[in-house]
């Protein structure tokens, strides 16, 4: 017996395979010195070396060797032809050689089978006549004999040895004695395999089709020159090559970027016209020679045309429109002298945006916006390598190259919003970019070629500085915008707000007349805010309620009253805060800075019998509470010169509540608000009502500047307040607020809380205690 690995033999059939293991070498060898008989029988595994009997099929065939050659290698190529199907009853022996014992199984003869018999004929023909269509190399025997045969058995024996298919499925046929189910398993084997053969003709007539109109294009591009040179003249069409090398050679860039770009043009013209590699060279292309290279706009530096678009653009701001002309005059005194990155840092609505806008008219400059807001991936401003799928320049070539100049105007909007994550930090790649002294040189993961940013004038917005990272802003110059005083918001929206949406809505300025104490009282009653978004979405609602009135009334104009306010709008949404009635005992009115302006901050002291506990609410930052702590520890330091019971922290628990409970608050800021509060309640002295203070304490009573003082005034001033305590420190900023507010407020300037205590504080009210020191 030889096991055959892939290989099976059918009865009457002749089968020619090559003997290379021992074993089965040696097999051969006595099957010719023994009567050339010899059992074949297939491995269910070709990969096993030394089968076992389970390793075995169980049926096989009887074969008698024709012929047998030997190999130079040590093998043998035999031919045999089989006999008869036979049955492995045992393994006699398995050294040197495999000796077995089979049974012989006789040919079934098939029985009233004539009409099923010629149906199944008829089918095996047309499943080989379409076999043979559609397979790559059959045997050219093989149709004769199909179609010569009648005999089942033989048939199925036949095709089987003859065509491709799997062994499992020969050995399915070898192993089936009856002739008719015999020709049936074949017949379905095969409509699997023609199903298998459709599928592999699609896809080798979509592959020869591709390849067959690459190459048709070629050989017609190729002709059509040919043509046209023999008619004499050079061709009429460029090819892409050509066309692509003079837009290089024509290219204003310098020399080391038309060198590279010829560079790879040669690398795409070696790769097929449809390929990736091709289609990736062509984009890089494109995208190189559509770059501003040297390409500028003249630049107008005029200091006064600047002036006038500045000042028709926005009303007030004074410190932003007065830096921004200094860099004007610079730049018409020295244009060749490199100007600084401007960062406009000032809370929503307040114009930073539209400021950069007004720049770039007055400077004639192209103008060009990113938006930075949640951008996470560094390669969103530096690109991505050009070998990724969908790979792009970074933002800020792109807006270049959307600009069409090499010095336009970059406005990079909400700088204080970039994000970082596992692909990279934006920030960091801004770093060259805004770097005037390395910029000249940016290099795009995309182009990997140094571009010149030099000439690029950088502004930059952002809410707030403390989430820019230091390295980033210290390579900006910050120009503080602040919140908007309701004078400079009545002028915006008389100016600006109100005649731009009268446009928008279709109304003539007759038709809509809104007078100064109705702009305040919406300003007053509907907003509050740093900027003005909320006030002109406010306006345009009263100019689509005057379009329905419009409409409905057939009314021809309309004037706004106060009273039409609340019908318009809906109810006032801010009420005026109510002036107290009376001075009260620790109740104090503190000042805070939040990013939509300033607001006025409560904070209340209860004290209670106790065993010394001291009680935070209100949603207080880390900061707030630390301040509490020292404005406590400083009051027991003082206590021997205060109207307060020395043992207080012993016997009393203190409560400290700053509404609204549900706001977060946080900042050194409250920190003389929240001792005055405790002095008051420890000693029964009320606060004063018409005042309202700010500034940081320390244990020694210390009070050391804050910021945001323009707005914290603003809301002093709001909430009916007269009198403003402040740091001493911060004396020289009330040269920044707004005349209007400094005229209706008294500042008290303090470096030391002592100085202020008789000030704030009515010790007179106290029966039984003096006066403190």
């Amino acid at each position: 017996m030889i096991p055959m690995r892939g290989v099976s033999a059918f009865p009457g059939m002749l089968l020619n395979f090559d003997i290379e293991r021992p074993i089965s070498v040696a097999a051969m060898e006595a099957a010719m010195t023994g009567g050339r008989r010899v059992f074949l029988l297939a491995q269910r595994e070709p990969e096993i070396e030394r089968p076992e009997l389970e390793d075995l099929y169980v049926i096989g065939t009887i074969c008698s060797v024709r012929q047998i050659l030997r190999t130079p290698t040590g093998g043998v190529r035999a031919l045999v032809e089989g006999e008869t199907r036979a049955r492995l009853v045992e393994l006699r022996s398995t050294d040197p050689y495999f000796v077995a014992e089979v049974d012989k199984i006789p040919e079934v003869a098939p029985t009233r089978a004539g009409d099923k018999l010629e149906a199944l004929l008829r089918q095996t023909r047309s499943l080989i006549e379409r076999y043979i269509e559609l397979a790559p190399s059959v045997s050219p025997e093989l149709a004769p004999t199909v179609n010569t045969r009648d005999e089942p058995g033989y048939l199925a024996d036949y095709i089987a040895q003859n065509i491709y298919m799997k062994h499992a499925h020969k050995q399915e046929i070898l192993d089936e004695p009856r002739p008719l189910r015999r020709l049936e398993k074949l017949n379905n084997i095969l409509l699997d395999e023609l199903e298998v053969l459709k599928i592999e003709m699609q896809i080798r007539a979509k592959t020869r089709d591709r390849m067959m109109g690459h190459q048709r294009e070629s050989i017609l591009r190729e002709q059509i020159r040919t043509i046209q040179m023999e008619l004499g003249g050079e061709p009429d069409e460029m090819t892409e090559e050509q066309e692509y090398a003079k837009r290089i050679d024509e290219l204003d860039a310098p020399d080391f970027v038309r060198e590279k770009l010829h560079k790879e043009l040669d690398r795409m013209m070696k790769q097929p016209y449809g390929s990736s590699e091709a289609s990736v060279g062509r984009n890089y292309l494109d995208t190189c020679l559509s770059l501003p290279w040297n390409k500028k706009t003249e630049e107008r530096a005029d200091v006064e045309l600047t002036r006038k678009i500045l000042d028709k653009d926005h009303y007030g701001l004074e410190k932003v429109k007065k830096r921004i002309v200094e860099f004007v005059a610079v730049k018409q005194y020295a244009p060749e002298a490199k100007g600084s990155i401007l960062c406009l840092v000032g809370p929503p609505g307040t114009g930073k945006t539209s400021i950069g806008m007004s720049v770039a008219r007055a400077l004639g400059r192209k103008l060009a916006r990113i938006s930075l807001g949640g951008v996470h991936d560094e390669a969103e401003i530096r690109g991505h390598r050009k070998t990724y799928v969908g790979a792009m320049p970074g933002r800020i070539i792109s807006a270049v190259a959307q600009a069409g100049s090499s010095n336009p105007l970059l406005l990079l909007d909400e700088i204080d919003k970039l994000g970082s994550d596992y692909r990279g930090d934006p920030s960091a790649a801004l770093l060259e970019a805004l770097d005037i002294e390395q910029n000249s040189t940016f290099r795009d993961h995309y182009l990997e070629l140094p571009y010149d940013l030099s000439g690029v004038l950088f502004i930059t917005t952002a809410n707030t500085t403390a989430t820019i990272p230091p390295a980033l802003l210290d390579r900006m110059e910050v120009i503080e915008l602040t919140s908007y005083t309701d004078e400079e918001k009545l002028q915006i929206a008389k100016r600006h707000l109100l005649p731009k949406q009268r446009r928008a809505h279709g109304i003539k300025a007759s038709q809509l007349r809104i007078s100064d104490g109705v702009l305040r009282e919406l300003i007053a009653g509907w907003t509050r805010e740093s900027g003005v978004r909320i006030l002109e979405r406010e306006i345009a609602a009263l100019c689509r309620k005057a379009v329905l009135k419009f409409i409905d009334e057939d009314r021809k104009s309309l004037t706004v009253t106060h009273a039409m306010l609340e019908e318009f709008l809906g109810p006032r949404k801010y009420k005026p805060e109510a002036a107290r009635l009376t001075d009260e005992v620790g109740l104090v009115r503190g000042l805070a800075w939040t990013s939509v302006g300033g607001e006025t901050l409560d904070v209340e002291v209860n004290v209670m019998p106790g065993s010394g506990k001291l009680e935070l609410t209100g949603n207080l930052g880390d900061i707030m509470k630390e301040s509490a702590r020292a404005g406590v520890s400083y009051i027991r330091s003082r206590a021997d010169k205060l109207p307060i019971d020395p043992e207080f922290y012993k016997t009393k628990d203190i409560h400290i509540h700053v509404p609204e409970g549900a706001t977060p608050k946080d900042g050194p800021s409250a920190g003389i608000t929240i001792t005055i509060a405790l002095i008051s309640a420890l000693s029964g002295a009320p606060v004063r009502r018409d005042i309202a203070m700010t500034g940081e304490i320390t244990l020694r009573g210390r009070i050391l500047p804050i910021g945001g003082l323009k707005e914290k005034t603003m809301a002093a001033l709001r909430s009916g307040v007269k009198t403003v305590i402040i740091p001493a420190d911060n004396e020289s900023d009330l040269e920044e607020i707004d005349p209007n507010v400094r005229r209706a407020l008294n500042f008290v300037t303090t470096d030391h809380i002592d100085k202020i205590l008789d000030f704030a504080l009515d010790f007179s009210a106290i029966e039984g205690k003096g006066k403190a020191n």
